[in-house]
């Protein structure tokens, strides 16, 4: 339900230190006006800025709230190397944790609103051995936030389609229970059988008329090619627009040229990138997917879980990460990876017009400091979150 609402005393990005503070009045869930000494109209709530940094609320374009263990005791990390030890440590484990998926996955998907924010998409675990349930915990989630962020609901298969037989099936049955993507998981390294995997991937998104979003942790060539198969799927529904390849190490692995190849195909078909901004990865070229028009956003991947014990639900912090990995010191540069995390976020889940403009949603972040890089480096908790128009945070805890 969109709201209307006052917001006093915020500077909002990008004016600097020395900005006047001024007033937004948000209505019917958008940005109505901005400027100094609004009155309130009549029956409109008031929340004060405290004169804090104003933003476009963050976007979590990439995670996993079905493995999360965030807000429970933390238990010694037990997989091997290897994506496929990984994937089978969580399949080992993911029953044994102290709460179901559908409270964990409630607990963390509220840390990450009142950390700002306000679009979220969730990948969800679907294979022979969890069925739907770890998907349906996650909608379970999504449903008990709903008046509080706008989820996306993504049905993963982490085990393979093709070595996990009866996967297929399972996809097919978690779209049908409310799934708004399809998802893929290294169609060449893991399933070993690209064009076969992407046959179910894009098949299933043709039938149901629903995006796409593929991990890709393959680098080098063999990621190469498979960017080149997604690109050429693409083209062949008419899918501009819909899909997502998440992670995409190959754009870190390969020679510039080959790089800018890639860069400029995905810009063609209109194929978003995510990344988590990973510790053990070179990172990906943001200036120049940025430069060519591909659309890319910021996601927190697992949180605290049989993964990693990193992870604490917060965008600003993973902001941070982001622009440490990639050594920014320059206020730009910085302020690039804030939009990265908001607004490029918002366009990789199809949300238009994500800003502080008038017109825009009201779906907002208000940050101590005294610049966005000084509310980037001290990630103090946030005054005020807001979305559609309502206050669903104030100072690090959920509202209402």
């Amino acid at each position: 339900m969109t709201g209307d609402l006052l917001i006093r005393s915020v500077r909002p990005w990008p004016s600097g230190r020395e900005a006047p503070e001024v007033d937004v009045l948000c209505l019917a869930g958008v940005v109505s006006a901005v400027g100094v000494g609004i009155a309130a109209p009549d029956g409109v709530p008031e929340a004060d800025g405290k004169g804090g940094v104003l933003l476009p609320s963050f976007t979590d374009a990439h995670a996993h709230l079905d493995s999360t263990r965030l807000g429970l005791p933390f238990r010694p990390h037990t997989a091997g190397a290897g994506l496929a030890e990984l994937i089978d440590n969580d399949r080992r484990h993911w029953r044994s944790a102290e709460q179901d998926v559908t409270a964990r996955a409630t607990f963390t998907l509220g840390r990450t609103i009142a950390g700002g924010a306000t679009f979220v998409r969730s990948h969800a675990q679907v294979d022979v051995d969890s069925g739907l349930d770890r998907l349906e915990g996650v909608l379970a989630a999504r449903e008990a936030h709903a008046g509080r962020a706008s989820v996306q609901v993504v049905a993963f298969p982490q085990c393979g389609i093709l070595r996990d037989k009866g996967t297929a099936d399972l996809l097919e049955a978690a779209l049908l229970a409310g799934a708004d993507l399809v998802g893929g998981l290294d169609p060449a390294g893991y399933d070993r059988d690209p064009v076969r995997h992407l046959d179910v991937v894009f098949g299933l998104a043709d039938k149901h008329q629903r995006g796409v979003d593929v991990h890709l942790h393959d680098g080098g060539s063999l990621g190469a090619f498979q960017i080149e198969l997604i690109c050429e799927r693409t083209a062949a529904l008419d899918m501009r627009g819909d899909v997502t390849i998440s992670h995409c190490f190959a754009l870190s692995t390969v020679d510039e040229d080959r790089r800018r190849e890639l860069v400029d195909m995905l810009a063609e078909h209109d194929i978003a990138v995510t990344t988590v901004a990973p510790g053990v990865r070179e990172p990906l070229p943001l200036r120049q997917l940025r430069w060519e028009g591909v659309r890319l956003g910021l996601g927190q991947d697992g949180m605290r879980d049989y993964w990693s014990p990193y992870g604490n639900g917060d965008m600003l912090d993973r902001t941070w990460q982001l622009a440490y990995r990639n050594g920014f010191r320059d206020d730009s540069m910085i302020e690039m990876c804030v939009d990265v995390a908001t607004r490029g976020g918002a366009s990789v889940l199809g949300e238009t017009g994500h800003g502080i403009t008038e017109g825009a949603q009201a779906d907002l972040v208000v940050v101590p400091g005294d610049s966005v890089t000084a509310a980037v480096m001290d990630r103090a908790p946030r005054t005020l979150v807001v979305h559609e128009g309502r206050v669903v945070a104030a100072e690090g805890e959920l509202v209402g």
